[in-house]
């Protein structure tokens, strides 16, 4: 048996936009994400998230679910179309009132929120104000950040300033595959810079306005990268750059108060206007603990000067299985992934607030969903998280991804990556497999091995 530390924190994960549904009206105003879904073509089958899963009405029976399954504890995200106005100062009393409703429950039932500030639906009034882009959304989010702190500081203790960065800004903003759809690599690097910088900002302000007995971090979605040929060049360059492109653009300004110099001068034509003195200090604020989402590895064969983009990278398969989005499957990456953590960046406390797989789910002739495969992938990255530890890894909990099927962004709801299947038609959940396998795990803090897995 392979048992945790004491005080491990078993979770799962969600955000608002991908369950909630309520699309607009007194309710919620109109995000990027719901244009977005809009412009055909952009999502697959023309999905949007208007029902999402209905976690809006139904929320009290998820929790109930939630508890059912063990969880100590439940990352999940505000939605700032929800709770927008554009009276400066002025917030949607409505929206903010669910998220009462949604943490006091949870609370009542032994169940520790870990609230997301920013999970991508940002509202399309401040979009067509320059979005991401604008400096001045540095201001609209740190205002934003306070209203929450002083409405929910004194019943939410763990708190996320931002979710991936790097899909927020590059995906949105660099190759346009997620809202708002721009496809311009010095708009990723400006809006990147100014992501941060917000980060930075929501951070100096809850050490003001949070509760003292919180704490703030951020999460990234960080990717291993390897070289295909150890002893070429070409391939190693490669690696490091991807790295630099994936994870340390953003890891080093976090934690070092500056950018990766090898990246800014791979960067060098497309390098926005937009750093100011003071940045990058603001940027490297003190943070209680680091939260990232791990998939997948990256390997690299070579690059090239882009035609649109500084680099253009050159993948190559390991010949690993691939879950239903196509990503390799290798837990020791994850592995790999900590250890580098913490001798590039510091003892801090780790997270994992998300981890988890897409595979093709479906209802049996009896009614469940018998996913082994997601079984396997949960219990092996679990298999590395537990040797990291011992490796003296300061990793504190674990959170998959994610506890529900939903709108899984530009693949609409065709990629289910729940512990719990839900009927689109009639919104039933069904918790599958891996949520039984889960639900055991938590309650032993730990789970069995075999003697094949623990000699990886």
């Amino acid at each position: 048996m392979l048992r945790f530390p004491e005080g491990f924190i078993w979770g799962a994960a969600t955000s608002s936009y991908q369950i909630e549904g309520t699309a607009t009206g007194e309710d919620k105003i109109y995000s990027i994400w719901d244009h977005f879904s809009r412009i055909p073509g952009k999502v697959a089958n023309g999905d949007n998230g208007d029902i999402a899963i209905d976690h809006y009405n139904k929320f009290g029976d998820d929790v109930a679910l939630m508890k059912a399954l063990n969880l100590q504890s439940y990352r999940f995200s505000t939605s700032w179309a929800r709770l927008y106005s554009d009276v400066p100062g002025k917030f949607n009393e409505k929206g903010l009132d669910f998220y009462k409703r949604l943490v006091d429950r949870l609370l009542e039932n032994g169940i520790d929120p870990m609230l997301t500030i920013y999970h991508w639906d940002l509202p399309q009034a401040l979009q067509e104000k320059g979005g991401w882009e604008n400096r001045d959304i540095v201001n609209y989010f740190n205002e934003f950040s306070i209203y929450l702190y002083e409405n929910l500081g004194d019943v939410v203790k763990k708190w996320i300033t931002h979710n991936e960065p790097w899909v927020v800004t590059y995906l949105g903003y660099g190759n346009g595959e997620h809202a708002p759809g721009i496809q311009n690599f010095t708009s990723f690097l400006k809006a990147s810079h100014h992501v941060l910088l917000s980060h930075g900002e929501a951070v100096k302000s809850f050490r003001e306005f949070g509760p003292k007995d919180g704490e703030i971090g951020i999460t990234l979605n960080l990717t291993q990268a390897y070289a295909e040929n150890p002893e070429d060049p070409k391939s190693v360059d490669a690696a490091s750059k991807f790295d630099g492109f994936m994870n340390r653009w953003f890891l080093d300004p976090l934690f070092k108060g500056q950018y990766p110099k090898d990246m800014l001068t791979a960067y060098e034509d497309y390098l926005p206007d937009v750093y100011q003195a003071g940045d990058l200090e603001t940027i490297n604020q003190p943070i209680d603990f680091f939260g990232f989402n791990y998939y997948t590895i990256s390997m690299l064969k070579d690059w090239k000067k882009g035609e649109t983009a500084p680099i253009d990278f050159e993948h190559v398969s390991t010949g690993k299985p691939v879950t239903d989005m196509g990503w390799e499957i290798d837990a020791n990456g994850l592995y790999d992934l900590m250890l580098r953590l913490k001798k590039d960046y510091g003892d801090i406390p780790l997270y994992i607030t998300e981890n988890g797989a897409a595979f093709k789910d479906g209802l049996n002739s009896e009614g469940t969903v018998e996913d082994d495969n997601r079984v396997d992938y949960i219990r092996d990255h679990l298999a590395a998280s537990h040797k990291a530890i011992q490796q003296g890894v300061n990793l504190k909990g674990y959170y998959v991804w994610s506890l529900f099927d939903n709108f899984e962004w530009a693949f609409g709801y065709d990629k289910r990556f729940g512990i719990v299947y839900v009927d689109y038609e009639t919104l039933e959940r069904i918790p599958k497999k891996s949520a039984h396998w889960y639900k055991e795990t938590i309650q032993n803090n730990g789970f069995k091995m075999s003697e094949e897995l623990l000699r990886r």
